[in-house]
C-alpha cells in the first residue's frame, strides 16, 4: 500500500447523512478551499467507533474555527448511518452528531484510500487534506486502536502554521512553540536551543 501524502485526495461523490439528518450526495471536491479531516471507521453499531465519532463531534468547534471540516466514512449504508444517529448514546448510538457520515456501500472510497481490509471493512484511516485537495497527513490504525482527536488538531495547527509562515514544525510542536527555518543554519539554531 502506497501513501497518499503529497498526492491529490481521491475525489468521490456518495450518499451521506448530513448534520441535519438529511440524506444527500456529498462530493469531496465541494470542500475545496477548506481543510478536511476525512476519517474511516469499520462499522456503525460497533465498539471503538462511537467513542471516536463522539470525540470528533465534541471537538467539532475547534476544527471549524480552523476552517476545517470533518467527514466520516464507513461501508455502511446511509440508512444505517441514519439509524445510528437516531439511537441515543446511552443505547450505543451516536446521537445528533454535527458532521456528515458517508455511505461507502460499494467500498470504492475505502479502496481508493488504501484502508479496505479483505473482509470488507475499513481500517481506522485518517487523512488531513489541505485547501487545494492535497493529502498532507495520514494515519492508519488497526481496528481495536482508537485515534487521538487532540493529535489531529495538533497536526492541523502545524500544517496551517507551515502554510502561513513557511517555517517547519519540529517534533512535538504545538501552537506557541518555536518553529524552525528549513535551512541548515535554521536546524542548527533550533537544536542549539533545544538540547
Amino acid at each position: 500500500m502506497c501513501t497518499l501524502v503529497t498526492k491529490e485526495a481521491p475525489d468521490f461523490t456518495a450518499q451521506a447523512v448530513m448534520a441535519d439528518n438529511s440524506m444527500q450526495d456529498l462530493s469531496l471536491s465541494s470542500y475545496r478551499g477548506k481543510h478536511v479531516i476525512l476519517f474511516f471507521y469499520p462499522l456503525d453499531f460497533t465498539f471503538v467507533c462511537p467513542s471516536e465519532i463522539l470525540a470528533f463531534n465534541k471537538a467539532l468547534e475547534q476544527f471549524k474555527k480552523r476552517n476545517c471540516e470533518i467527514i466520516g466514512v464507513s461501508v455502511d449504508s446511509q440508512f444505517t448511518h441514519f439509524a445510528w444517529k437516531n439511537t441515543p448514546v446511552d443505547n450505543g448510538g451516536i446521537g445528533d452528531i454535527q458532521f456528515p457520515l458517508v455511505a461507502d456501500l460499494n467500498k470504492s472510497i475505502s479502496q481508493n484510500y488504501g484502508v479496505l481490509l479483505s473482509d470488507g471493512v475499513a481500517l481506522r484511516g485518517l487523512f488531513l487534506i489541505d485547501k487545494e485537495g492535497i493529502v498532507r497527513h495520514e494515519t492508519i490504525n488497526d481496528l481495536p486502536l482508537g485515534r487521538n482527536v487532540d493529535e489531529a488538531i495538533r497536526i492541523l495547527d502545524a500544517l496551517q502554521f507551515v502554510e502561513e509562515h513557511g517555517e517547519v514544525c519540529p517534533a512535538n510542536w504545538k501552537p506557541g512553540d518555536e518553529a524552525m527555518k528549513p535551512t541548515a543554519a535554521g536546524v542548527a539554531e533550533y537544536l542549539s536551543k533545544h538540547k
